[in-house]
């Protein structure tokens, strides 16, 4: 019997990283039934989300987040879809509200990937968390609806490695994750190009990467690498790049250094970091992401322009990103998140409530991220503990065959 699963996501980070692994499962034990996926607002979108989402085969349908309030409020989507009577709503990303409301309109069960909390546990039918930590928030009495299945970012990992550093002359791959959203590009693309110009000025056998978000054009990467374009490079004496080859197979960055550094597609990405030897990266999805890889990363916060950094979640991100005043508002909050001292940014460190990655904060020079980098290279047992520390906090994979699993057994 044809049943219909719907599910509800938002930003960038969760189509990518929540969406992809599940539906590939949804699709391994249910081949007959109807994958829809429905996008809701997210401030820290970047536009392109339904269209990574129709690139998925296992997706039947897709709607986009500016047809999400009508079918919200009257339950009617922009292409009138038709909906089976058996059905399940699968939250994977967004308003957990949005999952419930959506769930009792069309009479479906509701199942909610709850990451750090769950919430509305009295009226949802069951939650997949994380792990005990989620459990242990709700009242004992509605314990029994949160199914712990592990973190669906390990389920991203690959089953390739690179090959282990012998000595500081043996070649590397670093890996360069600018972001994927505006506020993140705008410093974290020139920043990381000279950290890359740096290291190369140093050590000439090594090979950069730029894994390109789904969500990410190539033609806004280069914007940010111009310094016409983008001022922060002037005003800070970071990295600027040339886009070579934008319209074929292979793009690259060259920098003025005559650094060669690797635009890889997101089709590609996760095979080619999975055998990275070290990341530098921004704050976000991306430490989730490669502490599911175990791959050593170097965290970056870089606080020279504190009104460009807007992709807070919940009202400090409204608040970054109203018209007219949300410069000055961003600057007044980031600048309170700096004072606050013991807070962790990076997945790994929040997770094993310790900083088992580095996180770099304040006014970042290329020079110091550029030699922590190398003397990690210089020094691979120091990579071979921070990957053993991030398996041990990662865990194993195999979160989103349960949700999948999960999915069976309450449409049962």
């Amino acid at each position: 019997m044809l049943f219909d699963i719907l599910i509800l996501t938002n930003g960038p980070g969760e189509v990518s990283t929540w969406v992809r692994p599940v539906v590939r499962a949804l699709r391994e034990q249910w081949e007959s039934a109807r994958i829809s996926v429905v996008v809701s607002p997210c401030l820290h979108a970047m536009g392109t989300e339904a269209e990574v989402l129709r690139s998925y085969p296992q997706v039947d349908r897709v709607q986009a987040a500016e047809h999400f309030l009508p079918f919200l409020l009257l339950g009617k989507t922009a292409q009138n879809w038709d909906w089976s009577p058996k059905g399940i709503v699968l939250f994977l990303g967004g308003d957990q509200f949005f999952a419930l409301v959506l769930a009792k309109r069309l009479g479906y069960k509701t199942l909610i990937y709850a990451e750090t909390e769950a919430r509305w546990y009295r009226w949802v039918d069951g939650f997949a968390v994380i792990n005990t930590a989620v459990v242990e928030k709700i009242p004992p009495s509605y314990r029994s609806k949160l199914t712990i299945v592990g973190d669906l970012m390990v389920d991203l990992a690959a089953n390739t490695h690179p090959t282990p550093l012998d000595n500081a002359d043996s070649p590397a791959t670093i890996a360069l994750l600018m972001g994927s959203k505006p506020g993140k590009l705008r410093q974290g693309v020139p920043l990381m190009l000279a950290v890359a110009d740096y290291i190369y000025s140093h050590r000439l056998s090594i090979r950069f990467i730029v894994p390109v978000a789904p969500t990410v054009e190539i033609e806004t990467l280069r914007q940010f690498a111009d310094a016409e374009l983008n001022p922060i490079i002037n005003i800070n004496g970071w990295g600027k790049a040339q886009l070579l080859q934008p319209d074929v197979a292979n793009p690259y960055f060259q920098t003025e250094q005559g650094l060669k550094i690797e635009l890889i597609p997101p089709s590609a990405a996760q095979e080619v970091l999975a055998q990275s030897h070290l990341a530098i990266t921004t704050v976000g999805a991306n430490t989730a992401e490669l502490a599911a890889l175990n791959t050593p990363m170097i965290v970056l916060l870089p606080t020279q322009q504190l009104d460009t950094m807007r992709s807070w979640d919940g009202l400090p991100g409204i608040l970054a990103n109203l018209p007219g005043v949300g410069s000055l508002l961003a600057k007044g909050i980031n600048w309170v998140v700096l004072q606050q001292k013991n807070r962790l940014y990076a997945w790994p460190n929040i997770w094993a409530k310790t900083e088992i990655v580095p996180e770099l904060l304040g006014k970042l020079e290329a020079e110091s991220v550029g030699k922590m980098a190398l003397d990690w290279l210089a020094h691979p047992e120091k990579l071979q503990e921070i990957s053993d520390r991030l398996q041990g906090v990662c865990g194993q994979p195999g979160a989103a065959q349960k949700i999948a699993h999960l999915v069976g057994v309450m449409l049962e």
